[in-house]
């Protein structure tokens, strides 16, 4: 070898997402991803911001699997697949991985062991990948960018050693959205654990806006319409500007507390400028869950982040 080379090759089966596709003139343009972190689609920390998998994963020096012995590794979460189609994705590290540096991810596509070839525009991005750590304290939202056979490839930080859990969301075209996801274990020096509890006022400021997240039911298996309310925090005015994020006025991402329910929510009116925006799910199951709202200002991306208890 001309050098060495520590892969993590981690491997999960279907977990459906819940994007729906729209069009893009430029389907595979992305400005802010690259190989770079966009600093818009990035956001760490509180205010700031699945099935059964095969036993397959393995690597080599450095960055490794369950049974390794150095670096970063996977945990086999669990997944399903449909009745015609069944997705695998591989999440790989290039080089040994450590908290704090930059690390080179390549995401690999396959459909029944084949790479898949084309995908459909969702949201402006061919691939939205989500990255939070265990304790619901860290998340980002990012774009790799599409290499070819069913590859991405995406450049990243994680600032603390621990748990991460990756969340590749895509759409295969002409099929239905999926997300594929996988733990992972950054070494490095871990952050104190902070437990996940519901919070007792849905009203935040960000960035110099005050945001008030209303839900209309907290029961299970119910529809909920989540109203986001945004006003400047000075002068308590409504902000009626919002502009489009990723060709909407805004997405949501929510979680359970132990991060096996994953719901990707866009808006009810992708248009709206504010101050509402309103967005409808239903929860699969009771719980806590984590709800992050991401929203753009004046060429700025807001994220905010609650945490709910639903019954």
């Amino acid at each position: 070898m001309s050098k060495k080379m520590a892969l993590l090759t981690l491997t999960t089966l279907l977990a459906f997402g819940f994007f729906t596709g729209c069009d893009d003139p430029n389907p595979g343009g992305d400005s802010n991803s690259g190989n770079q972190r966009s600093p818009q689609d990035k956001a760490g920390g509180e205010g700031q911001a699945e099935g059964q998998g095969e036993h397959g994963a393995h690597a080599a020096h450095g960055a490794h699997a369950e049974h390794g012995t150095h670096g970063a590794h996977a945990e086999h979460g669990t997944g399903h697949g449909t009745s015609s189609n069944e997705y695998k994705a591989v999440f790989q590290f290039d080089g040994a991985v450590k908290a704090g540096s930059e690390a080179d991810l390549t995401i690999h596509i396959t459909d029944r062991g084949q790479p898949v070839q084309q995908f459909d525009v969702n949201h402006e991005k061919l691939m939205h990948l989500i990255i939070v750590n265990d304790d619901l304290s860290y998340f980002e939202h990012i774009h790799p960018d599409y290499l070819e056979n069913g590859s991405f490839t995406v450049n990243t930080i994680f600032p603390a050693g621990g748990k991460y859990k990756l969340f590749a969301d895509f759409v295969p075209k002409g099929a239905s959205g999926a997300t594929l996801s996988e733990w992972v274990t950054i070494p490095g020096e871990e952050h104190p654990q902070t437990p996940v509890k519901p919070d007792t006022n849905l009203v935040q400021q960000v960035d110099g806006k005050r945001v008030e997240l209303s839900l209309s039911n907290t029961l299970s298996n119910e529809e909920a319409v989540l109203t986001f309310e945004f006003q400047d925090a000075a002068t308590k005015q409504g902000i009626d500007n919002l502009e489009p994020y990723l060709g909407a006025v805004g997405h949501v991402v929510i979680l359970s507390a132990d991060a096996e329910q994953y719901l990707h929510v866009h808006p009810v009116d992708e248009g709206g400028t504010g101050p509402r925006a309103e967005f409808a799910t239903s929860f699969p199951k009771s719980g806590i869950y984590k709800i992050w709202g991401q929203f753009q200002h004046k060429n700025k991306v807001i994220t905010t982040a609650f945490v709910v208890e639903i019954q």
